[in-house]
């Protein structure tokens, strides 16, 4: 039969390696493979290399944005973050539900203690605290309610990253169209040039016309060079929310891409208060700060502690009485909650907490009825400047430039007039397609702001 030196070793050995044992044990396979990223980051000589996603067949050549916005959701930093973090959350719940871990306690005696029923060598005691009724339960509500806002600002990432691919993608749209439109009047003022340096070899016009186009067509030269900078910055502004190599060549293609402008501002404000993320989270908010009132005024309640003790008893002893029997004792306690100006500062501090929470949200939602009449407004002027610029202006501009360019050819109107004219419609075309752009990018603005198209059926 083992001794009670052995079985005190024991006890305390086994409880020792499994703490150890389970301490060491990993769960999650994402942190397995960040734990080897960061220690190859430290060891590689340029961790910037490795660091660079590759590029993907997927995203190169023309794509729709629904296409990247799939990729973006599924690869951007930022939402996998949330998700992280939501898990991180959602895992505490069951952690704040449960008892504190029990106290153990050993006691050695330097000098046996002498008592009638023998020596007492060895004594060991475990307590457990319960905390009063409604305790846990409340704590494992504000558990779940920090998970409830981390879930409404995941949702809150996830439009952010919708809308921040779509106003890159149209930045994309635009330029690409910027330099393709420009290409094209380029070609067109190379042939007013041909004609202006085909009158001055007939000696109907001056030198300063073929000169005049010559500057010109460098000056196209120059804007060129600039859009395909701007180009090549918009598609790395786009690879980094897809979290793809910035060098990627994108391509935007706008057959599925344009968003209808929504005609009842009324049915958007109720959808953003309804759907809008960022309300969620303060809700959620709210409800976390409305049970910590509750559980700062269930401090008022004495937790309870009980508690086991065995005391180890030897055999030999100096009383004839004695039995060499081991004592078993059963505790309890509490604590006495006595300071009352500490435990109503919590109180009072949790429920200002509360209240400033809901101040936030009347913020936030004033904001947002703000953001959504104003966005509201500049995608229906937007929308009427295209129609009027595909309809009137630019049709009228192309049609000046070509009576000019017969008046030209007769003499009738200077090569000023004919420029002038050449440059306006240019002008012209780049509005047209810098606002379709720019409508595209205020409705993706419009949709993060009440929730996103398909949280409620205000869209035609």
């Amino acid at each position: 039969m083992a001794s009670p030196r052995g079985i005190r070793h024991g006890i305390a050995i086994v409880l020792l390696l499994t703490g150890c044992r389970s301490a060491r044990s990993l769960y999650d396979t994402e942190f397995i493979q960040v734990l080897r990223d960061s220690d190859q980051a430290y060891v590689t000589p340029d961790p910037v290399t490795p660091a660079l996603p590759p590029a993907e067949p997927v995203v190169q050549g023309p794509q729709p944005v629904s296409a990247l916005i799939a990729l973006a959701l599924d690869r951007n930093p930022r939402v996998q973050a949330a998700r992280k973090r939501v898990e991180a959350l959602a895992l505490k719940v069951p952690a704040a539900a449960s008892l504190q871990d029990p106290t153990l306690g050993m006691t050695f005696f330097p000098e046996p203690v002498q008592t009638a029923a023998g020596a007492q060598e060895f004594a060991m005691g475990i307590n457990q605290k319960f905390p009063w009724f409604g305790k846990l339960a409340t704590r494992a509500g504000i558990a779940e309610s920090e998970a409830n806002v981390a879930r409404a600002q995941l949702a809150d990432v996830e439009l952010e990253t919708i809308a921040g691919v779509k106003q890159a993608y149209y930045e994309v749209y635009y330029l690409q169209q910027a330099i393709k439109t420009t290409k094209t009047e380029q070609r067109l003022l190379a042939e007013l040039r041909d004609v202006a340096n085909a009158r001055y070899q007939a000696g109907q016009v001056s030198q300063q016309d073929v000169l005049r186009a010559d500057l010109e067509i460098s000056q196209i030269e120059s804007e060129l060079i600039q859009l395909d900078q701007q180009l090549t910055s918009a598609r790395a502004r786009l690879a980094r929310w897809l979290h793809i190599d910035p060098n990627t060549p994108i391509v935007a293609d706008m057959r599925d891409a344009n968003q209808r402008v929504p005609d009842d501002l009324n049915a958007l404000q109720r959808q953003a208060i309804a759907a809008r993320p960022t309300l969620h989270a303060q809700l959620a908010a709210l409800e976390r700060d409305r049970q910590a009132v509750s559980l700062a005024q269930l401090d008022y309640f004495p937790d309870v502690t009980l508690g086991l003790n065995w005391i180890e008893v030897g055999n030999a002893g100096i009383s004839p009485v004695t039995n060499g029997r081991d004592s078993v004792l059963l505790t309890a306690g509490l604590n006495l909650p006595i300071y009352r100006k500490r435990l109503q500062a919590n109180v009072r501090s949790a429920e200002a907490k509360a209240v400033e929470t809901a101040r936030q949200y009347d913020r936030i939602r004033d904001e947002t009825l703000e953001g959504v009449v104003d966005l509201f407004a500049t995608a229906r002027s937007q929308q009427d400047l295209l129609e009027l610029f595909r309809t009137d202006i630019i049709p009228k501009a192309r049609q000046t430039l070509d009576v000019s360019t017969r008046a030209y050819n007769v003499g009738e109107v200077d090569f000023l007039q004919l420029i002038d004219n050449w440059r306006k419609l240019l002008r012209y075309e780049l509005t047209y397609y810098r606002l379709e752009a720019s409508l595209q990018q205020t409705l993706a603005r419009l949709e993060r702001l009440i929730g996103g198209w398909n949280a409620g059926p205000v869209v035609p």
